[in-house]
C-alpha cells in the first residue's frame, strides 16, 4: 500500500504513475523545526508572571555563562552540589542579598524553589538543543 500516492497525484504527478523514491520520504529541514521550537517556547514565556520574568531572564543569563564545552551544564549527571550552588547564586542576584549566612535561603522557600525548577528546564532546553543540533556547528 502507497500512502504517498495519493498525494503525489493531487501535486501534480499524473495518475498511475509510480511517485518518485526521493518524493516519497522528503527531508525534513530540522533547523527550521529548532527556531519554531524556540519561537513556540519564547511565546510562552512572554507569558509568564512579571516575577517569574525576572527569574527566566537571571537563569538564562547564568546558563549563557556556563553554556561552553565541558560545562557542568552539559555532563551527563550534573553535579547536585554546583547546581545548588548556582541556584543560590541567582536567588541572591535577585533578592540583593549579599550572602551572609544569617541570611542564606531556607530549602524552603518557595522562591527559590521555583529558580531550581526554571534553572532546571533552562539547562534541560538547552541540552536538548545542543544534542539536536550538533551536526550543524
Amino acid at each position: 500500500m502507497d500512502f504517498g500516492q495519493e498525494y503525489y497525484e493531487m501535486f501534480g504527478g499524473k495518475a498511475g504513475e509510480k511517485m518518485p523514491f526521493y518524493m516519497a520520504y522528503p527531508m525534513r529541514n530540522s533547523f527550521q523545526d529548532e527556531e519554531e521550537y524556540e519561537r513556540d517556547c519564547r511565546r510562552l514565556q512572554a507569558m509568564y508572571p512579571r516575577d517569574a520574568r525576572k527569574i527566566q531572564s537571571a537563569v538564562e543569563r547564568a546558563c549563557d555563562k556556563m553554556e561552553y564545552e565541558g560545562s557542568m551544564m552539559f555532563d551527563e549527571y550534573p553535579d547536585r552540589l554546583l547546581f545548588a550552588l548556582l541556584c543560590r547564586n541567582i536567588y541572591r542576584e535577585l533578592t540583593g542579598d549579599d550572602g551572609t549566612p544569617a541570611v542564606s535561603p531556607d530549602r524552603d522557600d518557595p522562591f527559590l524553589q521555583l529558580v531550581e525548577v526554571m534553572l532546571s528546564q533552562e539547562m534541560y532546553r538547552r541540552r536538548c538543543r545542543r544534542y539536536r543540533c550538533r551536526r550543524w556547528y
